[in-house]
């Protein structure tokens, strides 16, 4: 089952896609559906072309992972972490598909995109064992890690450069688990202004989604509706030669497997 939040006529909805169509439910968040809430259809089917999708859930937190693709750590030549780097996004970092990447002019003229798989969790979890870590997961969806670089490097930590507002697109719809076999065996694409400069497979993951989520869960308590940001294959802009950092007008589409493509464009500066 494929899981949206979707705006008609003022009106924002849950739902679920269903042959072109999203059929909407009684829940008001993705957070009551994983609690068995509101679960039954509420109303008429709505065309998709009907429907605005925006951001599937609004997170309680956002963790993210850096350097978790090898791939990845080749491009810059780096010798692999020894255990998972964690680093927090927020909420108000999150948007949904087709809306605006932007950031003030001031802030940065280093913005970076970021190709992740987003695992979102489905119950409470703590200190889960690898072996049972994935039935703790409700669902997958695309992700863009957006990234300030020059201030994520002056600053000497990575809280600004990839937290701030609009830095974390997410959807269009959550891939419920069941329909997602293996999270290490799925295609991962970036394009801009539809040039592919990321192209790899989640089998790159240095630390797979069922020890990210032992890991973490073994010191933050992981609640119904948490998204896990679990890494960037290589590509990126910013180890490029000549590098490419993202300016307004740009488009950017993420794509994994076929959970459908995240797209989003780079909006004027500060709007």
């Amino acid at each position: 089952m494929r899981w949206v939040r979707f705006e008609q006529h003022g009106q924002r909805s849950v739902g679920y896609l269903a042959d072109g169509t999203v059929q909407p439910v009684a829940a008001a968040s993705l957070q009551d559906v994983m609690a068995g809430n509101g679960v039954q259809p509420a109303g008429d089917p709505v065309a998709l072309t009907a429907a605005t999708l925006v951001a599937p859930l609004r997170p309680g937190k956002v963790i993210a992972v850096g350097l978790n693709y090898m791939d990845h750590c080749r491009e810059q030549n780096v010798k692999p972490p020894e255990k998972p780097i964690l680093f927090p996004k927020f909420p108000t970092s999150v948007i949904g598909p087709q809306q605006s990447i932007h950031w003030p002019p001031d802030f940065s003229s280093q913005v970076d995109y970021e190709a992740e798989l987003a695992v979102v969790i489905g119950k409470v979890t703590r200190g889960v064992s690898e072996e049972n870590a994935l039935e703790h997961v409700f669902g997958y969806t695309n992700a863009n890690d957006v990234s300030a670089r020059d201030v994520q490097f002056s600053d000497g930590q990575w809280l600004r450069g990839k937290a701030s507002d609009t830095f974390c697109p997410l959807g269009p719809a959550i891939v419920t688990r069941d329909e997602v076999p293996d999270p290490q065996a799925l295609p991962i694409k970036c394009r801009v202004n539809g040039t592919t400069l990321q192209d790899s497979n989640t089998k790159e993951m240095i630390f797979p989604v069922r020890f990210l989520l032992s890991f973490i869960s073994r010191a933050i308590t992981l609640e119904p509706g948490d998204v896990i940001l679990t890494g960037t294959p290589h590509g990126v802009g910013v180890f490029r030669d000549p590098k490419v950092f993202l300016t307004p007008g740009d488009r950017v589409d993420v794509e994994i497997g076929d959970f459908g493509i995240l797209t989003n464009p780079i909006g004027p500066a500060g709007v």
